[in-house]
């Protein structure tokens, strides 16, 4: 145990948790025997996937090897963006102007799926269009920004001596705000999707996770530790717990631990003076550090990369402490009621992946904006598997990178981080 005061009462589970609940494993009914469609994994993907083939009529089982919803989908900040972190430019020098277009789009498309499928569902989870402010941590990085930025739609460029109205620090150099950008309750939404699902008719099993999955009969045998099951389709959404059962896919998604931590209760009326608008707040370091106002406006919830490798909670949350405190100075002395992590799924080429490889539907490789795009990369998922043309996106088929001697864990992540670390302080 910590003997740091401000961690004294710090307990090592996601402050979403005490919000919307924690993750619960589900029934433990025998598994049956065979299923139209079996999907690996109950966290955004593979609810939204399973969500559309139950609908249809498909006899649906979503497999776990923990809680549904144990993983990042509970653990995330809840922030949601237009997900795609390469710009147009890049986008156009590896794909062509075309199908760049079509990528960018797809990201627009995964944001207003988001509010479109909260409201059609009826899911309270505390979703909010409040915009982002994306802040410049060098004069260099806020002219490359408002270059950017220039006749964008629901774009507003800040200068640094307006950037109070937004934010109450000095931290940043300016910034621009995305207006359109939501949040919302990860667990909350979670839980709404998982209760509908099963209102849909899908089994949704936790403690389950499929050990091996090998071609039979036209359609594939599932291994579990509940048995076997036999399936005509099935849909890989493990991403950042991506397992050797899938080891294709291990290999071209990176896990990279993401540590976040939530303050006690703040005084009145302190947050409206920091985050006067309410916004989720990240910025233009490689190693980047994001953060919100808790829904009910009364905690800071504060995220980012905090060591080269991954840690232990205790020195997470007390470097995340630190680094919140550099942003809000008021912040130094309010203790940390919540610290937590979770693996998001990083790929080679920075961009989300939806396909079939060998017969099995994948989606994958979010990049830490996973909220919107899992959920709409899982809708797209369940459509396909239904063979629907409106399944198709700009995504598919995408060469799908990873690198030699690459076997699913990421023995270079630490000098890349330090490197990338190095040129965030340099400013380069």
């Amino acid at each position: 145990m910590t003997t740091d005061p401000l961690l004294a009462e710090m307990k090592r589970t996601p402050y979403w948790w005490d919000t919307g609940g924690a993750p619960a494993p589900g029934d433990d009914a025998p598994l049956p025997a065979a299923v139209d469609v079996a999907v690996i994994g109950g966290g955004y993907t593979g609810l939204n996937a399973a969500l559309r083939t139950a609908r249809a009529g498909r006899e649906t089982l979503v497999l776990d090897a923990e809680a549904p919803g144990w993983g990042c989908s509970t653990r995330n900040g809840g922030q949601i963006s237009t997900c795609i972190k390469p710009d147009a430019a890049d986008l156009a020098r590896r794909h062509g102007p075309k199908r760049a277009r079509s990528i960018l789009d797809e990201g627009e498309a995964s944001l207003a799926y988001m509010g479109d499928l909260i409201a059609a569902e009826g899911i309270d989870c505390d979703f909010s269009v409040a915009g982002r402010f994306f802040g410049a941590h060098t004069p260099r990085a806020f002219e490359a920004l408002a270059r950017k930025a220039a006749g964008v739609p629901d774009t507003v460029v800040v200068p640094r001596a307006e950037q109070h109205r937004e934010i109450a620090t000095d931290a940043y150099h300016g910034g621009i705000v995305q207006l359109r950008h939501a949040q919302l309750d990860p667990a909350r939404y979670h839980r709404g999707l998982l209760d509908r699902v099963r209102g849909a008719g899908a089994r949704v099993v936790g403690g389950c996770g499929v050990t091996a999955l090998m071609p039979a009969d036209g359609g594939w045998r599932l291994t579990t530790p509940r048995g076997e099951v036999r399936a005509r389709a099935v849909v890989v959404a493990t991403n950042g717990y991506t397992g050797p059962a899938t080891q294709w896919l291990r290999r071209r998604v990176i896990p990279i631990g993401s540590y976040i931590i939530a303050t006690e209760p703040l005084p009145e009326g302190l947050m409206n003076r920091l985050l006067p608008t309410r916004r989720n707040v990240t910025d233009t370091r490689r190693v980047v550090y994001y953060y919100r106002a808790s829904p009910d406006g009364r905690r800071m919830v504060f995220g980012g990369r905090v060591t080269h490798g991954e840690t232990d909670l205790d020195l997470a949350a007390r470097r995340l402490h630190a680094a919140m405190a550099r942003v809000f100075p008021d912040l130094g002395q309010v203790r940390v009621s919540h610290a937590w992590m979770g693996f998001v799924a990083y790929s080679f080429d920075a961009l989300p992946h939806i396909g079939v490889q060998d017969g099995l539907h994948y989606a994958m490789g979010y990049c830490g904006s996973g909220v919107g795009m899992a959920s709409y990369l899982g809708m797209r998922l369940g459509q396909q598997v239904l063979g629907l043309p409106e399944g198709r996106t700009a995504l598919d088929s995408l060469p799908f990178p990873t690198r030699p001697l690459y076997t699913g864990r990421p023995w270079f992540l630490p000098g890349a981080v330090a490197w990338y670390r190095l040129r965030d302080h340099l400013g380069i």
